[in-house]
Formats: structure tokens, sequence, C-alpha cells
């Protein structure tokens, strides 16, 4: 049977969920259609409300039931990969099992290592955590009682999954009872293969029409050898604003003296002594360069740094070569996998050091590929510092890994910066819009709009009059602003950060002075702050950057979205300072492109944890002066909604206070 075009598909799942028309969902649905038709790589900005997650699945489902191919969906959540696993793909095959004359299937699909490893549990094996001297009795107790209610849930679960277990555990508590990819023993070697938790879900989704995984996945499909996700063509990535951030988190490593304790601890009795103590050596000259070096970035190697390192990389390569060879098939499971857990965790520390060096053997840094950097990490009163390595643009590896093979469509409430989708096309490893590249790729972009009548439905209040914010705290005129911002607003504000300290300082210095509750991030999980404020309308909600892009609130109980200030990147952030030399240093403006796009992007986020339903009214106010004052204040607003605009502090109290009386009245 000739499977129904995007456009009727769509309006039976409408109907059959019992939705209305929308047409900016339907033009995206259309675009999706035909991008994948075309094969075209195509952005969509889809503000809220506008229904994509439809409006990219109806398609890609069509596609996948019309052409018997796997379509790979990206999400950068946990919270949208449930949405769409546990409750709009469920519904929606069920809606368009008639008109494509089978009921579509689909899966999720994570890395390794958030399934639990069978293998690992039966035989026992502790995982050394670098960090385990620093936790104190009463962490180490409750880690005993978690891997035991882990161990449990083992025979209960059907998936293994960490996310289906409820409550969850610490990271340290699930790495006992957890392997990563490069762990595994691998299905021919394993003595519980058959009932392998993370093979069962890849079986599952090689067979599915629509598999759901993450930006993190997409890395590590892209840069290993082994293919992990299934065999596709179109690629669908949701929350694409986080993209370039999710591969780079996957492609940073790091080196830490007790990284080279913990591998030494791994390899026990599997080397002789001479060796491990030759690596346990290197491991503690390791720490006395990270003591004596500054943090910061490395652009050159400290004195002493290319002998320490070429020392642990040698001594690493021996240890690596001192392992004996695999045990016979069927000989203990316990034995094989410490054995593969050590070398794993000898060849990836071996391999960060290289990196590292090859970095330094290119005395151009402008011509350099990677970004060193040396970081302090707390834990309670002890400091520890790790040398940490990232690429400076993941922009190639994706042209050449995600771009070149598959149809990928990238979406997301906020995806233009300064008016325009070409900032983040350029981290993407894309051309300018309209262009080609010399692999032929062209790509085009859409905005779907909004059901939102912005200029009626808010307003964008900026602090002109308001003291540039500086790094001595909070001005004393901008809490008198904050103040009297929630009183208009009779409390209903979530306020937004730049810094966990300032959320905590405006936290502290206004508890006193409002009569309204104020939750600040950290004082509980952050999903059960989200429910307190949500169930109280008075309740104010204060924090930083998960606060930015995790609350959606519909309703009375939020009308102030509160900035201290444009979210630029901390000057001292090696890695966007990195980038903002690079291009720079190739005749662009670096600040424009790293740290305005940084804080465009974050204030479009920010700004648009206000209106999450048709029916919500309210205020994003931005108390930094310099959104109305600066050179590049048009530039990020151009990037925010077409709010109604005002610096009037007494016109934004008023329209408040109209809101709040309302409300009450009602």
């Amino acid at each position: 049977m000739s499977v129904p075009d995007v456009a009727d598909l769509l309006a039976s799942a409408v109907t059959s969920l019992g939705g209305t028309k929308r047409d900016g969902q339907l033009a995206m649905a259309e675009a999706v259609g035909e991008a994948i038709d075309d094969k075209h790589h195509l952005a969509v900005q889809a503000g809220t409300g506008t229904g994509k997650s439809l409006a990219y699945l109806v398609p890609s489902l069509r596609h996948a039931v019309d052409s018997n191919e796997t379509v790979v969906v990206s999400t950068a959540t946990i919270a949208l990969q449930r949405q769409l696993t546990e409750r709009d793909l469920p519904r929606l095959t069920a809606a368009l099992t008639k008109p494509l004359g089978r009921e579509p299937s689909f899966a999720i699909l994570k890395g390794r290592a958030n399934y639990l490893c069978l293998n690992k549990i039966h035989s026992g094996i502790a995982e050394e955590d670098p960090n385990a001297e620093l936790f104190d009795a009463f962490d180490l107790s409750r880690m005993g009682r978690e891997v035991t209610r882990l161990r449990e849930w083992t025979s209960d679960t059907e998936t293994g999954d960490r996310d289906d277990l409820s409550p969850g555990v610490s990271d340290q508590s699930w790495r006992q009872v957890s392997v990563t990819s490069r762990e595994c023993l691998g299905a021919n070697n394993c003595p519980y293969a058959e009932d392998c938790f993370a093979e069962l879900a890849r079986k599952k989704a090689g067979s599915s029409d629509i598999v759901v995984t993450n930006h993190a996945m997409l890395a590590i499909d892209a840069m290993s050898p082994a293919t992990i996700l299934p065999e596709h063509r179109v690629v669908v990535i949701d929350e694409a604003h986080e993209l370039v951030d999710r591969i780079t988190s996957v492609t940073t490593e790091e080196i830490s003296a007790a990284g080279v304790t913990q591998v030494a601890r791994r390899l026990g009795k599997l080397i002789d002594d001479a060796t491990a103590d030759a690596l346990v050596g290197a491991g503690e000259q390791l720490e006395l360069l990270l003591e004596d070096s500054p943090k910061g970035e490395w652009t050159r190697l400290p004195n002493g740094a290319p002998e320490i390192l070429a020392s642990l990389r040698d001594r690493l390569w021996n240890a690596r070569n001192a392992i004996g060879p695999a045990p016979s098939s069927g000989s203990d499971p316990e034995a094989a996998a410490a054995r593969q857990m050590a070398i794993s965790a000898t060849d990836s520390l071996h391999d960060s050091v290289v990196r590292v060096l090859t970095v330094f053997g290119e005395a151009d840094v402008t011509k350099r590929h990677d970004v060193v950097w040396l970081s302090e990490d707390r834990f309670r009163s002890t400091v520890r510092k790790t040398l940490r390595i990232a690429p400076l643009s993941v922009a190639g590896l994706l042209r050449t890994s995600l771009f070149t093979d598959s149809t990928v469509i990238l979406t997301s409430a906020t995806l233009t910066i300064g008016g325009n989708f070409d900032a983040l096309a350029r981290t993407w490893g894309l051309p300018a819009h309209g262009e080609k590249d010399s692999d032929g790729a062209g790509w085009r972009g859409m905005d779907a709009g909004s059901p939102f009548d912005y200029p009626r439905s808010a307003i964008l209040y900026v602090g002109k009059h308001l003291r540039a914010p500086g790094r001595d705290g909070i001005a004393e005129g901008t809490l008198d602003e904050m103040v009297d911002l929630m009183n208009a607003a009779g409390g209903r504000t979530l306020g937004l950060f730049s810094s966990m300290r300032a959320a905590k300082e405006a936290t502290e210095k206004l508890r006193d002075r409002v009569g309204f509750p104020i939750l600040c991030q950290g004082d509980d999980a952050t999903s059960a702050l989200i429910e307190k404020f949500a169930a109280d309308e008075a309740t104010c909600l204060f924090g930083t950057l998960s606060l930015w892009q995790g609350v959606d609130v519909p309703g009375p109980s939020l009308r102030l979205v509160m900035i201290d200030r444009i979210p630029f990147p901390r000057p001292d952030d090696p890695l966007l300072s990195a980038r903002q030399r690079d291009v720079d240093a190739r005749g662009g403006n670096g600040f424009l492109t790293v740290s305005a796009n940084h804080a465009a992007l974050l204030l479009a986020q920010g700004a648009g944890r206000l209106l999450r339903a048709t029916e919500d009214r309210g205020v994003v106010a931005v108390l930094d002066s310099r959104l109305a004052t600066a050179r590049y204040a048009g530039y990020l607003l151009a990037s925010l909604p077409p709010f109604w605009r005002t610096t009037d502090p007494k016109a934004v109290r008023a329209a408040l206070s109209r809101l709040t009386t309302g409300a009450a009245k009602s």
C-alpha cells in the first residue's frame, strides 16, 4: 500500500491524540519530510508550544516504514528521552498504525555504562574510585546500602537501565555494577552475554523503526571503529543547541595522580612488582608536577613536564605489555573481567598522555587542535589538581562523521543567534546558510514560529539605570530592584544567576526583605525544588545553569524571570578563552563568535522559561544595564523573542502588579 503524505499523517495523529492543527507544526513536519526525501540537512527553530516532537516524529516514522530503514533521534537530556519513549512515541505509533499499515516500533539506546553488568555483579569486582579516601564513613556506608539494593534490583528489572531505578543512586555506587564499553568482555567472552541488558537493548534497537539515543552516543558512534548505533541514513537531533557542548564533553580527557594510582591498583597481580613500582613512581612525579603548576591553560609545557609525561607514557606502555595473555575461554570470569578493566584503564590513560604530548609537538599555538589546562577539583576541604585536554573545535568531527554519512535534522526552541542560524552552523561544521562546502553538503534553515503572541504576552525589561555588574558581589541598587520586582509580582519569581555564588548571595540577602519563600538550588534535588516552586504561587526559586534550561512551569506560579547579568562565559574558562583566541588569530571577532554567542544562547534559553503555555503572561527582567548600553546589545537582543521592551522600572512594576491583582481576583 502507498504511505500517506506527511500532512495527512500529521492530521491523523493530531486528531487521534485530541490536539488541534498548528500551522507552525505542519510547516515544520513538511520541511522535515522534504529534507529526508531530498537528502539535505535542515535546521529548524521551533518555539515552545509548536509541537516540534510530533513535527519530526511523524515524517521520521513515515520514512522508516516506507523505506524499512531505522531513523535515529538524539536528545541532550534524560527528560526529553523519557518524554519521547514513555509518552510521545507510544501514543503516536498507536495513532499511526492504521494509516501506515503496520505498527511502527521504537527503542531507546544508551551507552553501555548506563546498564547493569551481570558479570560484574556476579563476580563481585569492586570499582576503585580515585577519590575514595576522601569519602567519610557515612558515604561509604551509604554506598554499601545502595550497592546491595542494586544487586537485589537485578532480579526485578527487565531493562537494567539506570534511569529506571527509583530512587536513584550515586555515581560511585553505580560504578560498582556497570562497565564502560572498553571494560566490557564482549559477547563472545562473557558468560552472561545472552542475558546482558546492554546487548538486549542493542538488539531491540537494531530491529526498530525509531531509535532514541543521546548526543554522547552520537559522538561515541562517530569516533568508534565498531558500529554502535543501528545502520541508519537519517538523524534527528533535538535540543541541538547543546550538541557541541555534549560532543566536547565526550571528547575531553583527564590525567591526574589519583588516576595513575587507580590504574596501578587495577593492574595488581597482573604485572610484576618492578613494573608496578615504576608506574607508581611516575604517578608520584606527576603529582609533584601538578601541585607546583598554576591552574589554567597550558600554552607550553612547564619545566620538567616533557620528561615526566614521557616517563609516564612509557611506563604505562610497559605495564600494558607486561599483562599476560588472555585466559582460555570458559576460565574464571572474575579474573577475565578484572583483566579487561585493567587493560581498559591503562590504554585510556596512556592514550590521554600521548594526546597531551602530541599537542605540544606543534610549536605554533594557532595550529594546535586541542586545548590543555590544569584545573582544581575540590572534595570537601581537599583540593586535587587534574590535567584536562579537549578539542578546540568539534566542527571537523561532526562534518566528517555525522553530516557526510547522514541526512541530519537539527531542531530546538533556540537556534538563531543574532537573528540567524550561521553562528551555530559554524560550530556544527556546516558552511554559511545557502552555501555548500567542498563535499557539496548544504543545508536549509527555517523558523517554525511560536503560538505565543510575544508582544502581548510578555515584557522584556532591562535595568538601564542600574550600575553594570562587577566582581564585588551584587550591588545594593540591584538588590533593591529585585525586591521591588518580586513584591510587584507577588513572589512567582524564577531567579537565574550567572554563578552559584551569586544565587546564594541573593537568596541570603533577600529572604529577610521579601515576604515570600525563596528556594535556592542546592537546598534539595533540583527536581524537588521545581515541584515546590510550581505548587505554591508565592514561592520563588533561585539558581544557576541547570535552571536556565530545565524549568517548565506553566501557569500563575511563574510571572517573573529575573536574570542578574548577561551570562558571558567566565574570563578564566580555558577552553572558551582558547576558542576566542583562535577566532581572533584567524581574523575574526572572537568576542562575538564565542563569548557573545554563548551569552545569547543562554539568554534565549533563560527568557524561554517564562512562556510555557499560550495563557501565560509575565516579565523577563535583565538587571544588567549593558543589554541597553553596550555596542553588542543589539546582537544579543536579536536572539530573544520579540517581547514588548522597556527600560522604565515604574512601567514594569505596574504591569506586574496588574497581573498579580488579576490572578488574586480570579
